[in-house]
Protein backbone atom coordinates (compact mmCIF):
# COMPACT_ATOMS: atom_id res chain seq x y z
CA UNK A 1 0.00 0.00 0.00
CA UNK A 2 1.23 3.77 -1.16
CA UNK A 3 2.18 5.77 1.41
CA UNK A 4 3.04 8.72 -0.76
CA UNK A 5 0.42 11.01 -1.73
CA UNK A 6 2.28 12.81 -5.12
CA UNK A 7 -0.01 15.90 -4.93
CA UNK A 8 2.70 16.57 -1.48
CA UNK A 9 5.42 16.14 -3.40
CA UNK A 10 7.78 19.14 -5.60
CA UNK A 11 10.13 17.34 -7.35
CA UNK A 12 13.04 19.70 -9.18
CA UNK A 13 15.42 18.68 -11.63
CA UNK A 14 18.76 20.35 -11.59
CA UNK A 15 19.92 21.90 -15.22
CA UNK A 16 22.56 18.57 -15.65
CA UNK A 17 19.52 16.28 -15.10
CA UNK A 18 16.09 16.31 -16.64
CA UNK A 19 13.13 13.64 -16.15
CA UNK A 20 14.69 12.00 -19.46
CA UNK A 21 18.82 12.46 -19.45
CA UNK A 22 20.73 9.78 -18.45
CA UNK A 23 24.28 10.79 -16.57
CA UNK A 24 25.31 9.50 -13.47
CA UNK A 25 25.60 9.51 -10.91
CA UNK A 26 21.96 10.29 -10.28
CA UNK A 27 21.85 12.00 -7.18
CA UNK A 28 18.50 12.51 -4.69
CA UNK A 29 17.96 15.10 -2.23
CA UNK A 30 15.22 14.65 -0.20
CA UNK A 31 13.94 17.12 2.66
CA UNK A 32 10.36 17.63 4.07
CA UNK A 33 7.77 20.49 5.92
CA UNK A 34 6.71 18.87 9.59
CA UNK A 35 4.40 21.96 9.05
CA UNK A 36 2.92 21.78 5.30
CA UNK A 37 3.40 18.07 5.13
CA UNK A 38 5.33 18.60 2.09
CA UNK A 39 8.24 17.03 0.78
CA UNK A 40 11.09 18.14 -1.50
CA UNK A 41 12.99 16.15 -4.05
CA UNK A 42 15.51 17.62 -5.87
CA UNK A 43 17.77 15.30 -8.58
CA UNK A 44 21.20 15.96 -10.04
CA UNK A 45 24.32 15.36 -10.40
CA UNK A 46 25.51 16.72 -7.21
CA UNK A 47 23.08 16.45 -3.93
CA UNK A 48 21.27 19.60 -3.78
CA UNK A 49 23.31 21.48 -0.82
CA UNK A 50 21.44 24.85 -0.42
CA UNK A 51 18.22 22.73 0.36
CA UNK A 52 19.39 20.92 3.25
CA UNK A 53 22.10 24.12 4.13
CA UNK A 54 19.16 25.44 6.74
CA UNK A 55 19.95 25.82 10.51
CA UNK A 56 16.64 23.77 11.28
CA UNK A 57 17.90 20.90 8.48
CA UNK A 58 21.69 20.95 10.17
CA UNK A 59 19.79 20.72 13.61
CA UNK A 60 17.76 17.56 12.71
CA UNK A 61 19.47 16.14 10.12
CA UNK A 62 16.65 14.52 8.88
CA UNK A 63 17.21 14.86 4.90
CA UNK A 64 18.02 11.79 2.88
CA UNK A 65 20.37 11.66 0.41
CA UNK A 66 20.32 9.36 -2.42
CA UNK A 67 22.84 8.19 -5.18
CA UNK A 68 22.03 5.96 -8.09
CA UNK A 69 25.55 4.98 -9.21
CA UNK A 70 27.08 1.71 -11.11
CA UNK A 71 28.81 -0.16 -8.02
CA UNK A 72 30.57 -3.79 -8.60
CA UNK A 73 27.26 -5.22 -8.80
CA UNK A 74 25.77 -3.29 -11.45
CA UNK A 75 23.29 -0.38 -11.04
CA UNK A 76 22.21 0.38 -7.28
CA UNK A 77 21.09 2.83 -5.72
CA UNK A 78 22.24 4.36 -2.15
CA UNK A 79 20.42 5.71 0.60
CA UNK A 80 21.90 7.40 3.19
CA UNK A 81 20.72 8.31 6.56
CA UNK A 82 22.09 10.14 9.20
CA UNK A 83 20.78 8.31 12.59
CA UNK A 84 23.68 9.05 14.31
CA UNK A 85 23.23 12.79 14.10
CA UNK A 86 20.41 15.66 15.31
CA UNK A 87 17.86 15.54 18.24
CA UNK A 88 16.90 12.28 19.89
CA UNK A 89 18.68 9.08 20.60
CA UNK A 90 19.99 7.21 17.96
CA UNK A 91 17.79 4.68 18.81
CA UNK A 92 14.62 6.88 18.28
CA UNK A 93 16.11 8.28 14.81
CA UNK A 94 16.71 4.71 13.62
CA UNK A 95 13.03 4.03 14.06
CA UNK A 96 11.49 6.54 12.62
CA UNK A 97 14.16 6.37 9.87
CA UNK A 98 12.86 2.65 9.43
CA UNK A 99 9.14 3.76 9.58
CA UNK A 100 9.46 6.62 7.04
CA UNK A 101 11.78 4.40 4.66
CA UNK A 102 9.09 3.39 2.19
CA UNK A 103 7.71 6.70 1.74
CA UNK A 104 11.22 7.86 1.29
CA UNK A 105 12.10 5.39 -1.54
CA UNK A 106 8.31 5.85 -2.98
CA UNK A 107 9.29 9.34 -3.38
CA UNK A 108 11.98 8.94 -5.16
CA UNK A 109 10.84 6.46 -7.30
CA UNK A 110 7.83 8.34 -8.65
CA UNK A 111 9.85 11.56 -8.13
CA UNK A 112 12.00 10.27 -11.13
CA UNK A 113 9.49 7.74 -12.46
CA UNK A 114 9.58 8.56 -16.00
CA UNK A 115 13.74 7.67 -15.50
CA UNK A 116 12.85 4.52 -14.31
CA UNK A 117 10.16 3.67 -16.54
CA UNK A 118 11.77 3.99 -19.77
CA UNK A 119 15.15 2.30 -18.47
CA UNK A 120 13.95 -1.50 -16.37
CA UNK A 121 17.90 -1.89 -15.64
CA UNK A 122 18.24 0.61 -13.36
CA UNK A 123 13.77 0.20 -11.94
CA UNK A 124 15.51 -3.31 -11.38
CA UNK A 125 18.67 -1.47 -9.14
CA UNK A 126 18.95 -2.89 -5.64
CA UNK A 127 18.15 -0.47 -3.23
CA UNK A 128 21.06 -0.36 -0.48
CA UNK A 129 20.57 1.62 2.78
CA UNK A 130 23.59 3.32 4.74
CA UNK A 131 22.76 3.73 8.73
CA UNK A 132 25.44 6.37 9.08
CA UNK A 133 26.43 6.93 12.90
CA UNK A 134 28.84 8.73 14.69
CA UNK A 135 29.99 5.60 15.83
CA UNK A 136 31.08 2.99 13.30
CA UNK A 137 29.75 -0.10 15.29
CA UNK A 138 26.31 2.21 15.13
CA UNK A 139 26.91 2.16 11.78
CA UNK A 140 24.87 -0.82 9.21
CA UNK A 141 24.12 -1.24 5.57
CA UNK A 142 20.91 -3.06 4.07
CA UNK A 143 19.98 -4.52 1.19
CA UNK A 144 15.77 -3.35 0.52
CA UNK A 145 15.21 -5.16 -2.51
CA UNK A 146 14.47 -3.37 -5.75
CA UNK A 147 13.54 -0.02 -6.36
CA UNK A 148 10.42 -0.87 -8.43
CA UNK A 149 9.37 -2.10 -5.41
CA UNK A 150 8.64 0.96 -4.16
CA UNK A 151 6.41 1.97 -7.41
CA UNK A 152 3.36 3.32 -6.82
CA UNK A 153 0.16 2.87 -9.24
CA UNK A 154 -1.16 6.14 -10.25
CA UNK A 155 -2.78 7.40 -13.25
CA UNK A 156 -1.16 10.25 -15.11
CA UNK A 157 -3.27 12.86 -17.26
Amino acid sequence: MARLRPEKLKVRFLCSQSLENLVLPRRYTLTHSDKTGELFLTVGLEYDYKQIKGWYTRLLRDEVLAELIMDENGPALHVYCQIGRGLGTRGFREAIFRRELPLVLESIRHGDHIFFDQRPQFDDSDVIIHFCAKKPENECIENWGPINKYKIDIEFS
